[in-house]
């Protein structure tokens, strides 16, 4: 399993250089780029919201979940015998 940062396709969409969105959201222009390139291990709440707010985005515009080769689970599907529920 794996969390992909997508920070730089945002940043690009908005035309926004790592100095850019450093200096906006006070924070240094390294921490951007670990972030950018996936190098980091935690990422904090309030480091997040700034980024979203700025980016004007969501968590999830930023960062990808991704299995690694796990198979995707089936939906159950309901049996001939099963009905289906009423519409009121």
């Amino acid at each position: 399993m794996q969390i992909i940062s997508r920070l730089d396709r945002v940043m690009a969409d908005r035309k926004m250089s790592v100095n850019e969105l450093s200096e906006r959201i006070d924070i240094s222009p390294v921490n951007i780029s670990r972030i950018r390139t996936g190098r980091v291990k935690a990422i904090r709440f309030s480091t997040l919201m700034k980024l979203c707010d700025e980016l004007d985005c969501q968590p999830g515009d930023l960062f990808e979940f991704t299995r690694d080769d796990t198979p995707v689970h089936r939906r159950r599907t309901r049996s001939a015998t099963e009905k289906k529920p009423s519409e009121d």
